[in-house]
């Protein structure tokens, strides 16, 4: 299974999100720190769910961490967050 999909699929499971995307960027950092062959390295997240509602972003970034603890102790070398709560821009 691609990284992109066990991202997604750990994502769904964790926060049963309004909506979520999850981009593989990791083209975009060819020859840049954590690069490798293949890619499956850089990712940035969008993700929309009631379960942010009245957390700070740290604590909206803590969550989305210790879901994917495996993959960013793994592969993973970098991973942006953009979480909010419905409602929010």
């Amino acid at each position: 299974m691609r990284t992109e999909d066990v991202i997604t699929k750990k994502l769904n499971e964790a926060f049963a999100p309004d909506s979520l995307k999850v981009v593989d960027e990791s083209h975009l950092h060819a020859g840049h720190a954590g690069h490798r062959p293949g890619g499956q390295t850089h990712y940035r997240v969008y993700i929309v769910s009631p379960q942010f509602k009245g957390k700070s972003r740290l604590e909206r970034h803590r969550m989305v961490n210790a879901a994917l603890a495996s993959e960013l102790a793994g592969g993973v070398h970098a991973l942006a967050i953009h979480a909010s709560a419905p409602g929010e821009s």
